[in-house]
């Protein structure tokens, strides 16, 4: 896809701001415009960037100063956005999930393949020297072979922090589908792609509080479940029990854990990029924190972006749709075990991505 991409940007909500830090002024792209339903929004951004126009959404899927549409509405449009910039010829990289429902995550890699476009999906966290130094550590061979993992992530909802939680708590929100991205990604990373799932979960709570913003003590519906587990069979016959929830106040389990025949490694949490790595050995006193030797040193929200329009043919973007694809039917699978009560096969796979070689920041930023 070549140096100097011209960037558009749709849906300037909270996280805009992080990926903005990242992407104006870098080398490697150049943002042109925004566009927000609110176009008080848009032109208040672009008055603080110079060269970038504020469009309406239209008008930016059309425009040609415009090679990637930077995707970042609420869930429920992703696949709507996705699909209109591709119609119109252009890339798309948006923010997870890859679209609400797993037909219309589909729908938006086969319409991109027949344009001849590329599509990329956040999280790109994992692309940081977190868990890339724990993927280099297991298959170093650091723990053995791998026989089993968790996942866990428990908060007492984003309703406490985030000022217009509404859409955390409608279709394609919740635990799973808002932060599973983050581990389950890392666990095709660590681990290789799933193969079948197992899934329980519930919802025992019909509304939340909004408690930061101008809606403060504003009461909100919820329409998805909140608190989901489930194992995970990996194709390689590992075996990884994962839970996420909205519904607890805090945890003391590591984020994940992988357990070999030799060790225990610790991964940081794949909500950030970086974090320590540590490494308990089979007969150990002590558990060691390994040093960072793999991934983005120091990156930021947007990393994933800069990867997948600087690959250019040379490998496959490490934060892709297809690897977004499988996460989603992942987590759908999860959630549609838990509503029926059964195993359920994945239909999708993916290769897993390039490891990333420990990169200093000069060279990436």
């Amino acid at each position: 896809m070549g140096d100097a991409h011209r960037i558009g940007v749709i849906g300037l909500g909270v996280i805009s701001r992080a990926y903005l830090d990242t992407l104006v002024g870098h080398r490697a792209v150049r943002v042109t415009a925004v566009a927000d339903l609110d176009a008080s929004r848009s032109a208040a951004v672009a008055a603080e960037l110079p060269g970038v126009q504020a469009l309406s959404v239209e008008e930016l899927l059309s425009s040609p100063d415009v090679d990637t549409v930077l995707n970042l509405t609420v869930p429920a449009a992703h696949a709507e956005i996705a699909l209109c910039a591709i119609g119109h010829g252009k890339h798309v990289y948006g923010e997870k999930p890859l679209a609400a429902e797993l037909t219309d995550a589909g729908a938006v890699l086969e319409a991109a393949a027949k344009a001849a476009v590329g599509v990329g999906c956040a999280p790109d966290t994992v692309l940081g020297t977190g868990v890339q130094t724990a993927r280099a550590a297991v298959e170093a061979g650091a723990v053995g072979r791998p026989l089993f993992a968790s996942a866990v992530m428990v908060t007492p909802g984003h309703e406490r922090w985030h000022p217009h939680p509404d859409f955390y708590y409608t279709a394609g929100g919740g635990p799973l589908l808002d932060m599973g991205p983050y581990y389950l990604s890392a666990l095709v990373h660590l681990l290789g792609p799933v193969r079948a799932v197992i899934g329980a979960s519930s919802r025992l709570r019909t509304e939340r509080v909004i408690g930061s913003g101008p809606r403060t003590g504003e009461r909100i519906p919820v329409e998805v479940d909140s608190h989901v587990s489930g194992v995970l069979e990996h194709e390689g016959g590992v075996l990884t029990t994962i839970t996420t929830s909205f519904d607890g106040v805090a945890t003391t389990a590591a984020p994940i854990e992988v357990h070999g025949e030799r060790g225990t490694l610790m991964v940081p949490d794949p909500n950030n990029f970086d974090g320590e790595v540590r490494l308990l050995e089979l007969g150990g006193a002590q558990w060691r924190t390994l040093p960072p030797s793999a991934g983005y040193v120091g990156a930021a929200r947007g990393v994933g972006l800069l990867d997948f329009v600087t690959a250019d043919g040379l490998r496959a973007p490490r934060a892709s749709g297809e690897l977004a694809l499988h996460v989603l039917e992942t987590m759908t699978a999860l959630l549609r075990s838990s509503a029926e009560g059964r195993r359920i096969e994945l239909s999708t796979s993916v290769e897993r991505p390039v490891p990333v070689p420990l990169t200093p920041l000069r060279e990436w930023r």
